[in-house]
């Protein structure tokens, strides 16, 4: 859960400022409350123009404005939204609604108590039915949650796995490997038959760093990261599971199963070399699909696994991170802007983003497009989920300690005991400089 050191626009209205706005938000599970408080929002919008993600936008911007006479203005500012949006909060261009994944919202926002709190809007209902019964309660968990009280509203999301060819590769599909022990058999064999077994775009820190991560949850249960993270002392990089995780890392990397030239590579040219079966398996994204189909070989069967775990008794978990709308504490129009975040999760617009945007919808019981249905398979049997990173939104942690390091030994620079003692050293420092 994530605490705000600032007060809360709810802490805001109870003082007394702001009164209007706060009853007009309370009262937003009406279909024209939106309306009340002005007939314009702003919007910044986490998809660029031309994306299948953006046209589903513009068609729900369309059919809001239409329904609710509220005029919506986007900005198409594509994967920069978080960034731009730091130095605009205190400015009068600062938007009403903006959308993202959480581990990009989090740090900038919710973990700065820049954001509203959402708990009227979770109150209300979407076409006659409540809102926390469309949104699954395990997607809810208390890490979306600031002070106590929802800072984001999910509309879909993101996960990820190991993505094969099933055309290619028939024989993972009759047999996925249900271990680490597994894993390697199948990288083994992959090799012994002249193939490169692994794809990997070695200057994208942040998904080389997703195999310590994902293995040490695998070893230590979800919030297992967080946890090791959050200790100011280091200890916890003394145990076995830390160890094991980067020995698992390091075997991946001495193994010889990368694909030549990983670590010199500039992405995406790895994923797209896997794309065209010049590597069996890549572990990446939900996103990966439609991101690589425009230049993958013809009639490439996507399919995925889940991560194997080094200890198969352990719980069966999956990433599921949430993407969604935020309103920030200073929106001049939040009620009008709750309005529309509601909209996306009518089961119209819910259906598009499965079926034309090419993600997980946050509403169960929708079929996602038939690359997706291995991963989303895996995250409805999952005995838990968790969010990218296990939710850690310490800023700069991931860019200055865990990432840097994690590059060395992923890269093959460093071996695993000494990540190991380096990572210990330089969390230390980190929390030693937040004093």
């Amino acid at each position: 859960m994530l605490h705000s050191a600032t007060p809360t626009r709810r802490q805001l209205f109870a003082l007394g400022a702001g009164g209007a706005a706060a009853a007009s938000l309370a009262a937003c599970g009406g279909p024209s409350s939106g309306s009340s408080s002005g007939d314009s929002i702003t919007y910044w919008s986490n998809w660029k123009e031309g994306e299948s993600q953006q046209a589903v936008m513009k068609a729900a911007v369309a059919a809001f404005e239409e329904e609710s006479g509220i005029t919506v203005n986007v900005e198409w500012q594509g994967r920069q939204v978080t960034q731009k949006i730091v130095p605009a909060l205190n400015t009068p261009q600062v938007p009403d609604i903006i959308d993202g994944a959480f581990a990009k919202l989090a740090p900038v926002l919710a973990a700065t108590g820049q954001v509203l709190p959402l708990d009227d809007l979770f109150a209300s209902e979407v076409e006659g039915e409540a809102i926390t019964d469309i949104i699954p309660e395990k997607f809810r968990s208390e890490s979306t949650m600031q002070d106590g009280s929802p800072w984001l509203l999910p509309t879909f999301l993101t996960s990820e796995a190991i993505w094969y060819d099933a055309g290619e590769n028939p024989e993972i599909s009759e047999a996925p490997p249900a271990n680490w022990e597994e894993f390697i058999a199948l990288l083994e064999d992959l090799k012994s038959q002249g193939r490169t077994p692994l794809a990997a775009d070695g200057d994208i820190g942040g998904y080389n760093v997703l195999w310590f991560q994902s293995l040490y949850l695998r070893l230590t249960g979800v919030g297992g990261l967080n946890e090791l993270v959050s200790d100011k002392s280091g200890a916890l990089w003394d145990g076995d599971a830390a160890l094991e995780a980067a020995r698992c890392v390091e075997q991946i990397v001495q193994g010889g199963y990368l694909i030549p030239g990983y670590d010199a590579s500039k992405w995406p040219a790895q994923q797209q070399a896997w794309a065209t079966n010049d590597a069996a398996l890549l572990l990446n994204g939900s996103w990966i699909p439609t991101e690589t189909a425009p230049y993958a070989t013809k009639d490439f069967e996507y399919a995925s696994f889940p991560m194997p775990s080094p200890d198969p008794s352990g719980e069966t978990i999956m990433r599921a991170e949430p993407t969604g709308f935020v309103i920030p504490l200073q929106a001049k129009n939040p009620e009008a802007a709750a309005e529309f975040a509601k909209f996306l999760l009518r089961m119209e617009f819910q259906e598009k983003i499965a079926a034309e945007a090419g993600q997980i919808p946050i509403r169960e019981g929708i079929e996602t497009i038939p690359e997706l249905a291995d991963i989303s398979a895996a995250i409805d049997a999952a005995d838990n989920t968790y969010l990218a990173a296990d939710g850690v939104t310490y800023s700069g942690y991931m860019e200055t300690v865990m990432q840097p390091l994690n590059d060395e030994l992923f890269l093959g620079k460093i071996g695993a005991e000494e990540f190991i003692s380096a990572m210990k050293e330089a969390q230390i420092a980190y929390w030693e400089a937040q004093l």
